[in-house]
């Protein structure tokens, strides 16, 4: 039978586990998630910077009309990569979250430590965020390479004389690499807190 002293040390020293694992977690988390959303985000600003400039430049044919170099269908991805970049960043805010409860169970008043309860409700809301960040991001993937497929099936050779919208440009592969780092950020974010979840659910 443990005396009360050293109850107090083993559950002080559970709240130190708990907290390290937070505090790692919630860091390299939110780093990675860093990373990949800013690569995101600027694959994307040169996406849509290029899609404008190529609609700014469009030419006239000589029969009458307008030379499209904007790529039909990519929009869908630009939008979905969008939507997975606004989820990334609401998961960035969590894994900071993560580490701020870390934080606070360091403290030793522990009036300021924050209920089990709370923080599972965190890392709950971090897993459906992730997964929802995931589909989000794999839809616009989905989209965005569809689109580069049927470019390239039906790209035949001279197209870039008569038919600019079936060239494949790097502004088109930068929608489909936006949506790629979304999926890893979201990836990573997912792990994090289902790692966090599974382990604090046993503690």
């Amino acid at each position: 039978m443990q005396t009360q002293p050293e109850a107090h040390n083993h559950d002080s020293h559970k709240l130190q586990r708990i907290a390290t694992a937070l505090r790692l977690a919630g860091w390299a988390s939110f780093w990675l998630e860093l990373v990949f959303a800013a690569a995101s985000g600027l694959l994307l600003a040169f996406a849509i910077s290029g899609r404008n400039f190529t609609r700014s430049a469009e030419t006239p044919l000589p029969g009458g009309g307008v030379a499209q170099g904007v790529t039909p269908g990519l929009g869908i991805g630009i939008f979905w990569a969008t939507c997975g970049l606004a989820v990334l960043l609401f998961s960035l805010f969590l894994a900071f979250r993560y580490t701020r409860f870390a934080r606070r169970l360091r403290n030793s008043n522990s009036a300021v430590h924050p209920k089990k309860a709370d923080v599972m409700q965190v890392l709950r809301l971090g897993v459906m965020v992730g997964l929802v960040g995931l589909a989000v991001s794999i839809l616009g993937g989905g989209a965005s390479l569809g689109v580069l497929l049927s470019k390239s099936i039906t790209q035949p050779q001279g197209v870039a004389i008569y038919d600019p919208t079936r060239i494949i440009r790097s502004v088109d592969v930068f929608v489909a690499m936006a949506n790629m780092n979304g999926i890893a950020g979201h990836f990573v974010a997912l792990l994090a807190a289902l790692g966090l979840y599974s382990g604090l659910d046993r503690a």
